[in-house]
């Protein structure tokens, strides 16, 4: 095998660590994704950075934390001055495209006042997360009173589904996301009693298998220059539904009990208290309702697999296997009624652990070949690995980049970090609204080790701490036991030491901060010299023997 030339970067959206096979699920097959696990690593405690979409996202595509870059909710919008994976890579001489989703929204006001034109190579290249386009496709077309969440979501998916024979405004909503009762009537995806019928739409033309062709004719597409592509599916993520014949393979039979407690419903603890009474927490602690979506869920699942199948045999079958690195992982997981909570935004294991599989072709990396890792990574290190992939290094973009790279431990050297960190703002929510706090309060931080799990909250909230070894579950909330006192303080501190870092110094290196360390000033800075052999007389040459009248009345 050759050193990777090429990195294939596809990201699921939703997608729970424990819902492949690989990763133990015991009825939802998933034989494909397996298959490349086989063939690369397996890491068994990926965390993401932010439990939702967005700010998720932005910390992986920029390699950094979510209050370093600033874009901390959906729709917050990523700075203008934010360096992302794709402007390290052309850096390097390698291409970085975008086929499907990023859920990025341009710093419109920061380009105006550099007068960056949206349609200009590098202002294209900044509304787009750093990206050059492919084809985006956030897989958002929803429509309410105020009009489309987003105005440029599902546009040439729809404007395929046309051409394929689906009528209508909104195909992407009246077909692939819903279903239909016989007589015409559209039986939305949106209500999730009916995430247990077919979607409207002929399986093939459903968005997964699209986003996979639009892949593959990307690669098809591309010469012999090296290429980044981020294939960036939009499923398992709801609306609930998928077409037949995935909508019924799956039953209560399948579904993997609920994790949830009676203590955990009667928590003090108002945030996670909160959450659960919000309506997607009120509608998932409903076992009719979870029966509904599981089916539906675990079916988007495994048509994810199957394309993940057509797509390694078409790689396999052109050669793209031998020089291709191949990272699969997802933005977030979904918790499904576990701890009494719908969607992503609290830190569980259920929301903020997730799935990452490497295969890297190269000879380096038999010793690991279809291992699995303990070692804790993050999806900000992602960047790192492909900066170095591409022929880069690390001790230049430290400064800027906040993961750390993956090839050590995909090329069997023992390295690894002794925490991971998340943040979610929820600012925004009525959450917050609810609780009172100031849009500075109203932020979590997670922190964790081998063993345990910290929550700390702004506003004066207490901490939440779990003990992943006992309770790996995490069904007992320890944050107000004094026997684990110490174990709060010290996870505390790492923390603190965390949000002193010097995150926003990028615009000089470290290796510069530490030459000059030793470097003597040349430019006639003399601090210090009482007479002038105090000082060396090469520096104060300028200063000797010079001559200039008096100036009257001095």
């Amino acid at each position: 095998m050759a050193k990777p030339k090429n990195i294939l970067f596809i990201m699921f959206d939703q997608l729970r660590w424990d819902y492949l096979s690989c990763y133990g699920h015991p009825h939802l097959h998933t034989p494909h994704i397996d298959k490349l696990a086989s063939r690369g690593v397996r890491f068994d405690r990926a965390y993401i950075q932010s439990p939702l979409c967005g700010p998720s996202r932005m910390s992986t595509y920029t390699g950094r934390y979510v209050h370093s870059h600033g874009a901390s909710w959906n729709n917050v919008p990523l700075k203008v001055g934010e360096r992302t994976m794709g402007d390290h890579l052309r850096n390097l001489g390698m291409e970085c495209w975008l086929v499907g989703k990023t859920h990025m929204k341009a710093d419109a006001e920061g380009m105006a006042r550099l007068g960056l034109e949206p349609d200009s190579v590098i202002g294209a290249r900044v509304s787009e997360c750093g990206f050059d386009v492919f084809e985006r496709d956030d897989g958002m077309r929803p429509e309410g009173p105020d009009g489309f969440y987003d105005d440029g979501g599902a546009l040439k998916y729809n404007d395929y589904l046309r051409d394929k024979g689906y009528e209508g405004d909104n195909p992407w909503h009246d077909y692939a996301n819903s279903a239909n009762d016989g007589a015409g009537n559209v039986l939305s995806g949106w209500f999730m009693e009916n995430s247990d019928k077919p979607a409207n739409i002929i399986e093939d033309d459903s968005e997964t298998p699209y986003l996979t062709r639009r892949g593959m004719a990307f690669i098809e597409s591309r010469g012999d220059a090296p290429w980044c592509c981020h294939l960036s599916y939009i499923k398992p993520h709801w609306p609930y539904i998928v077409p037949a014949p995935y909508h019924d393979m799956y039953g209560p039979e399948h579904y993997l009990p609920v994790v949830r407690s009676d203590e955990e419903r009667d928590t003090n603890h108002p945030v996670f208290g909160g959450m659960m009474k919000a309506p997607v927490g009120q509608a998932f602690s409903q076992d009719h309702v979870r029966d509904k979506v599981l089916g539906a869920y675990m079916g988007l699942i495994k048509q994810c697999d199957d394309q993940m199948g057509v797509l390694f045999d078409w790689l396999e079958s052109t050669g793209r296997m031998e020089d291709t690195m191949i990272v699969v992982t997802s933005d977030h997981g979904d918790y499904l009624g576990d701890h009494w909570l719908g969607e992503k935004t609290f830190c569980h294991d259920t929301s903020v652990r997730v799935p990452m599989i490497v295969y890297d072709p190269s000879a380096e990396a038999d010793a690991t070949r279809g291992t699995s890792s303990d070692a804790l990574v993050q999806l900000i290190d992602l960047a790192p690995t492909f900066v170095e992939v591409a022929g880069g290094s690390m001790a230049e973009l430290d400064h800027v980049l906040e993961g750390a790279s993956l090839l050590p431990l995909l090329r069997g050297q023992d390295q690894g970090r002794d925490y991971a960190f998340c943040e979610y703002d929820y600012s925004m929510t009525p959450l917050a609204k609810r609780l009172d706090l100031d849009t500075a309060e109203a932020r979590l931080f997670m922190v964790t080790d081998e063993r345990f799990k910290l929550i700390e909250f702004g506003g004066g909230l207490r901490p939440i701490l779990f003990d992943l070894k006992n309770d790996p579950d995490e069904l007992t909330d320890l944050g107000e036991s004094v026997d684990y006192k110490e174990d709060v303080a010290r996870l505390s501190s790492a923390l603190d030491t965390w949000a002193r870092r010097p995150s926003q110094r990028t615009t000089i290196t470290n290796e510069a901060l530490r030459r000059t360390r030793t470097q003597r000033s040349t430019k006639g800075v003399i601090l210090g010299a009482y007479g002038e052999d105090d000082a060396d007389a090469d520096l104060t040459k300028k200063y000797r023997n010079r001559r200039a009248p008096p100036v009257r009345g001095v």
